[in-house]
């Protein structure tokens, strides 16, 4: 795995652009880039609620710039690429949420789509050399709910608005590498792209509504019933830190072999480490030592997947990479975040430096 002093040789004194720094995972990665003494850039909507991570580690103080606008803004995205001059671009800006995508579809594949293709489009313009991770999902996959274990070259696809618009980011990343960023012209344009397709990613400092672990963290604090309505749905459960693990590591590698990588990766742990929606709530039941399930089966319940899983043989062989975390352990990380009393930049960092092995401490200019 990728180390902290790998992270700042290549990314100290660099400029980062980070869509979607204000959302969970963006926060998250925020924290590791400003520790390793990047200057970053973040674009994105402002937090959606006071007590959202970003919020809660002070964020503004981490950015070089924080520039609350909108992606779906295609001027605005390209003039503030040419005029930041990013040496890496890292794209988690989107809608994230299944439910929502059916409550709002065109917004959902407008951010998603075009916000993405948005940002593909201004990297033609700029001169000098530009790494970029294109953080997709999971869901991208045409799903007939067996049991499949989806490889990279799997068939695309899409029941619902969420997935089918992550879909649709895959295939225009793909076209924009093709037809503007291919290895044949690698001299020319000098840009290396890849897309990351991320499992399901729990840690501490998730506050959206309609996922599972701020649901369950609620509940608990509220002394109410954590309610399931789709108890049996296997998910590929990892903590957040590892798919950020890894888009690190690739942007590292990405700069010394920038036609090594253009390509898709699965992110996700190992084939026999997955657990239940319900197994992942008695887990973190057992770790908070309280809590109650109450299951409401609803069958008008939007179409949701009740199986998912990954292949992640490639980054296995390519990368030679194993998670850190098992699910338990990556449960246990993250439902004792919320009840750790010290402020949350000191617990998002004390897991960052456990996680990566990092005995080393932040400069200056690294300290978060």
């Amino acid at each position: 795995m990728v180390s902290i002093a790998s992270i700042r040789t290549s990314f100290k004194d660099k400029k980062v652009l980070l869509t979607g720094h204000t959302g969970f995972k963006g926060s998250w990665l925020l924290q590791i880039l400003a520790y390793c003494g990047a200057r970053v850039t973040g674009l994105a909507l402002a937090p959606e609620k006071p007590e959202d991570l970003y919020n809660q580690i002070d964020g503004d103080s981490l950015c070089a710039e924080s520039v609350i606008h909108d992606i779906r803004d295609a001027d605005f995205v390209q003039q503030l690429i040419l005029r930041v001059q990013p040496d890496f671009i890292f794209h988690l800006a989107a809608q994230p949420l299944v439910l929502k995508g059916y409550q709002d579809p065109l917004y959902t594949y407008a951010v998603n789509t075009l916000g993405t293709a948005h940002v593909l489009d201004a990297l033609r313009f700029l001169p000098h050399p530009c790494v970029a991770v294109m953080v997709t999902t999971d869901k991208v996959y045409e799903n007939p709910d067996d049991g499949t274990h989806f490889k990279e070259t799997d068939p695309l696809g899409g029941y619902d608005p969420y997935s089918a618009s992550k879909a649709a980011c895959e295939l225009i990343i793909a076209s924009y590498r093709n037809s503007f960023f291919s290895n044949a012209t690698l001299d020319i344009h000098r840009k290396s792209i890849v897309s990351v397709r991320a499992g399901n990613v729990i840690g501490g400092g998730d506050y959206a509504d309609h996922r599972i672990i701020p649901d369950i963290i609620r509940a608990l604090h509220r002394g109410e019933d954590i309610v399931l309505r789709n108890p049996n749905s296997t998910r590929p459960w990892q903590h957040v830190l590892e798919p950020l693990a890894i888009y690190l590591e690739l942007a590292c590698r990405m700069v010394h072999e920038p036609g090594r990588w253009n390509s898709a990766y699965n992110i996700g742990p190992l084939p026999e480490d997955v657990l239940s929606v319900e197994d992942l709530t008695r887990e973190a039941i057992q770790i908070a030592g309280r809590g109650r399930i109450r299951i409401e089966q609803n069958s008008k319940q939007p179409h949701e997947a009740a199986l998912l899983m990954l292949d992640v043989g490639r980054i296995q062989e390519e990368l030679g990479w194993k998670p850190v975390y098992s699910a338990k352990e990556a449960i246990e990380q993250t439902i004792s975040w919320y009840f750790e009393t010290d402020d949350a930049g000191s617990r998002c960092l004390r897991q960052i430096k456990s996680f990566f092995g990092d005995t080393i401490e932040g400069d200056q200019n690294g300290d978060l």
